[in-house]
């Protein structure tokens, strides 16, 4: 049913993804040349990540419907929980590639946008892991019929 604890799970990962519009990953005193020009660096610096946090936003409030089919739900938020684990290492990658990594990195400070994939993360096995209970518990009562 779609008033379960795990829909609220979903629905705080999907806030989790869709709060990464307004925080940025990470901010710097100084600006370069890449990513940092405007000094702060969120999801609309790059298409990958825009593309991620888009995607694991809509698969994670879209599990949320789900709940006839308890398997494809457990599977959907196993998906939202690798989109969580892409996203900062994507953010990271990119970061280390444009160059940032050498003489101005101790400039570069991470801002609250780095931690909410990792809220996602929490949410999204959460609710797994009481879907899973859920689903554990109708096997259990048609074995009692």
């Amino acid at each position: 049913m779609i008033q379960r604890i795990q829909s609220l799970f979903l629905l705080l990962c999907s806030a989790s993804f869709f709060g990464l519009f307004g925080l940025p990953f990470a901010t710097s005193s100084v600006s370069m040349p890449d990513i940092f020009s405007d000094m702060v660096y969120n999801i609309s610096d790059n298409a990958i990540l825009l593309g991620l946090c888009v995607l694991g936003g809509l698969v994670s409030l879209g599990a949320i419907f789900l709940y006839n089919n308890r398997e494809l739900q457990i599977k959907i938020s196993y998906v939202a929980t690798v989109l969580a684990i892409l996203l900062p290492l994507t953010a990271f990658l990119l970061v280390y590639n444009e160059g940032t990594g050498g003489a101005n990195a101790d400039k570069i400070d991470d801002a609250p946008g780095l931690y909410l994939p990792l809220v996602g993360i929490i949410f999204s096995v959460l609710a797994a892991r009481f879907i899973r209970k859920d689903e554990n518990t109708v096997r259990s009562m048609d074995r009692l019929r």
